[in-house]
């Protein structure tokens, strides 16, 4: 290919600047002649991944670059029961379009805005929390929970929450819980654990049973549609792997609580920001006042009329955003902090959590990136293409393998099954594997990466409200995705063997 001026100067441009922060993150992370060929190095690096931000755009000037030399294509879109889908036999080379300087530069901008509503939400999930904590009664209700249950029944009580968020994840949704995960914190903080405990009780909880969830409307249900099952068949099935994930994670987290029980330097985060989510004051000195039980009505009524309002109208982040707020205001009424107070709370709400929401949009970037150099379908097409001619067990894996990878760049559920299952599915008739395995392979892939990957938005925004940096949080949750992956293909095995369909 040759290239044009504006091509010589983007690559010239990206170049520097990927050796200016290459150079950059080798002399911060391996100062002092300390190398990753020495085991101690080899752990500081594990334990010391670059900031999300930096990761983030090494991935925009990587994906910005490969625009130059992978050969574009793109699949024909037809219209199926009102969704627009790929056409998996018209897959076709197109004249390279590599990015410009330009639009590289307002990748990140255009980012952000696609992300508007997501940013929009974390803001007011922030501002919302923070009202409701200033009035004490979260801090109550925790403190009073966890005196009638005993601190000595700590497991019993991680359980339950998890078991709750679970859930929460499986019926209403993953970003709809946004705004509730600080409350594993605080619980977890009023059990002696950090706040490491109290994310992996929501962030993972909700994580796992929206990934896993037999009756998800992004993944499943999509994913069915396209390929003419009936919405939602095989529900017990998928249900008993639902149920053995959350349960799964619920043993990783008790597992990781027991060991900084018994050993608090054992905590990956123990410079944790823990101000304003800790107890002040002995578990047994709780009780709730009648103020305290008004505000945590308004509370628990709002987050009830959400998920009801998710079931039956169908809401989203939109709707959402604007009940939370309400939520704020009216717990800010009836907490007696008055209007001015209530806005300054806001405001501050909304400061702790602007590192997460902005990351939302940098990850969007990539998409953005990727589109603008139409590479999206050139790269479904490369790892869907290495599958044919397996063997079905075989094939399972893999398919799963390639949905792992294609969901770093696009995390969306209902998006990736859009762009993906209708070339996955004729695949998957073609090596004789029934089309429930495809889903489930699909669903794998998919759904529980969400944990790991620093392009997921409202994994970065849960981030944000529970204070848990990425890298600490990526070493504790990767061991867990692994685990709830091969379990996948445990079931996807049987799946195979049994004929499911």
């Amino acid at each position: 290919m040759l290239f044009d001026h504006h091509a010589v100067l983007f690559l010239i441009s990206a170049s520097c600047g990927a050796i200016l922060l290459f150079s950059f993150i080798v002399r911060h992370y391996f100062r002092k002649g300390e190398f990753p060929m020495t085991e101690i190095a080899r752990k500081r690096w594990y334990e010391k991944l670059p900031h999300p931000y930096i990761l983030l755009f090494l991935i925009v000037v990587a994906v910005a670059v490969l625009t130059y030399f992978l050969p574009p294509g793109v699949y024909d879109r037809v219209v199926v029961n009102g969704r627009k889908v790929v056409d998996p036999t018209t897959y076709h080379a197109v004249d390279p379009t590599p990015v410009t300087l330009m639009q590289f530069l307002t990748a990140i901008p255009r980012g952000i805005v696609n992300a508007g509503i997501v940013v929009v939400i974390t803001f007011i999930s922030g501002a919302m929390f923070n009202v409701l904590q200033s009035t004490g009664a979260i801090e109550h209700g925790v403190g009073y929970a966890v005196k009638r249950i005993g601190v000595g029944n700590y497991r019993k009580l991680i359980w339950i929450v998890m078991l709750i968020f679970g859930f929460l994840g499986a019926t209403v949704g993953f970003e709809n819980n946004i705004a509730v995960t600080p409350i594993a914190v605080f619980v977890a903080l009023a059990l002696g654990g950090d706040v490491m405990v109290g994310a992996g009780m929501a962030i993972a909880g909700i994580g796992i049973g929206f990934a896993t969830s037999p009756i998800n409307p992004y993944t499943v249900g999509t994913a069915h549609a396209i390929a003419q099952l009936p919405i939602y068949s095989g529900i017990a099935f998928r249900s008993l792997y639902c149920l053995c994930a959350i349960i799964l994670t619920g043993f990783h987290v008790t597992g990781y609580m027991d060991r900084i029980r018994r050993d608090p330097s054992q905590s990956l985060v123990p410079d944790a920001d823990t101000s304003g989510l800790t107890l002040t004051r002995p578990i047994e000195e709780y009780e709730l006042t009648g103020r305290d039980k008004a505000v945590l009505s308004v509370f628990v009524a709002g987050m009830a009329f959400t998920i009801f309002g998710v079931l039956r109208w169908k809401w989203y982040l939109n709707e959402m955003a604007g009940l939370f707020l309400l939520i704020g205001i009216v717990g800010a009424f009836v907490g007696g902090i008055r209007p001015n107070r209530m806005v300054e709370l806001m405001i501050e709400g909304a400061k702790s959590v602007a590192g997460g929401a902005l990351a939302i949009g940098v990850a969007l970037a990539i998409q953005v990136v990727m589109k603008d150099g139409n590479i999206t379908d050139a790269v479904i097409h490369g790892l869907v293409t290495p599958l044919q001619g397996l063997g079905v067990y075989a094939s399972a894996v893999l398919m799963s393998l390639a949905h792992c990878l294609i969901n770093f760049l696009i995390p969306s559920g209902s998006g990736q099954a859009m762009a993906t299952m209708p070339v996955m599915i004729p695949l998957s008739d073609l090596v004789g594997m029934t089309r429930q395995v495809s889903v489930m392979a699909f669903q794998i892939g998919d759904g529980v990466t969400n944990l790991c990957y620093p392009t997921v938005g409202g994994m970065l925004a849960m981030l944000a409200l529970t204070r848990v940096p990425f890298d600490r949080w990526f070493r504790f949750v990767f061991p867990l995705v692994v685990k709830v992956v091969l379990l996948g293909w445990v079931f996807m095995c049987v799946g195979i063997a049994i004929g499911w369909n």
